[in-house]
């Protein structure tokens, strides 16, 4: 048999410090994608709004303002 001790790709520094980098930045990932994307947000009237603005049907004026009023 051989003398030679069986190499393993853990045991170069550099693969050991580019997997736990690597580790991080999943955690990191997962984490932001938890706390900002975690629910879809969508208008409570948003397929008709959004019909009439892609057909130019005349809405009613939805309740809630869209546009800033000057003071």
């Amino acid at each position: 048999m051989s003398d030679r001790p069986t190499s393993s790709p853990w045991r170069i520094p550099l693969v050991r410090e580019i997997a736990v980098i690597l580790l991080i930045k999943l955690v990191l990932l997962l984490s932001i994608k938890a706390i900002w994307f975690s629910a879809p947000t969508s208008p409570t009237d948003g397929q008709p709004r959004a019909a009439a603005h892609l057909l130019g049907l005349p809405t009613s004026p939805s309740p809630i303002p869209t546009e800033e009023k000057p003071r």
